[in-house]
């Protein structure tokens, strides 16, 4: 699964889970063998992340809100997701 973004060592995906256990809008945040579903207002929805990794995950995410919402519409309508820049 191609990720969306990389930071700090932080792989970010974003895939439509057809009829999987996720239907809220989220994201997939990968880190050094933890992995955590996280929805795109900051819940934790499965797994866990180092915490200072996932406060990034989370600085992240409330910067690219927009961005993610679009991807994940994108991923609804079986079109291509983009890119997203990485936290600074």
């Amino acid at each position: 699964m191609p990720a969306i973004s990389i930071f700090y060592g932080i792989i970010i995906k974003m895939y439509m889970e057809k009829g999987g256990k996720h239907s809220i809008p989220h994201i997939h945040a990968e880190y050094s063998g933890h992995e955590a579903a996280i929805a795109l207002d900051g819940t934790v929805i499965e797994g866990n992340l180092p915490k200072n990794k996932l406060k990034l995950v989370e600085a992240w995410i409330i910067i690219h809100r927009e961005d993610l919402e679009a991807n994940w519409k994108l991923l609804s309508e079986g079109q291509k997701f983009f890119k997203i820049d990485p936290l600074k």
